[in-house]
């Protein structure tokens, strides 16, 4: 089953994402993400396309605790349809 998640990633470095939000497979895996930037833009990435420094992860996502044990992020789940949030973010809304 897919999962969704949302990552807040408090840091100050322009050129990384504030906020990821990935869809997940049953097996761990990232098949979509959209990461939004301090300036205001948007990325995403999916089974078949990359656009900008944005890609899917190579080895399985951490659980949802395990990332939040880690001070600079906030996760939680997200059961929006990833495909709705991946249409708005594409189009800059």
């Amino acid at each position: 089953m897919e999962r969704h998640q949302r990552v807040e990633w408090h840091h100050n470095f322009d050129e990384e994402p504030l906020v990821i939000y990935s869809a997940i497979d049953a097996n761990g895996f990232e098949i979509r993400k959209v990461e939004q930037f301090r300036d205001g833009t948007s990325t995403f990435a999916d089974e078949s396309t990359t656009t900008a420094t944005t890609w899917l992860s190579e080895v399985a996502v951490p659980s949802l605790d395990e990332i939040a044990e880690q001070s600079e992020f906030k996760a939680e789940p997200r059961s929006i349809d990833f495909r709705s949030r991946l249409a708005i973010r594409s189009r800059g809304a």
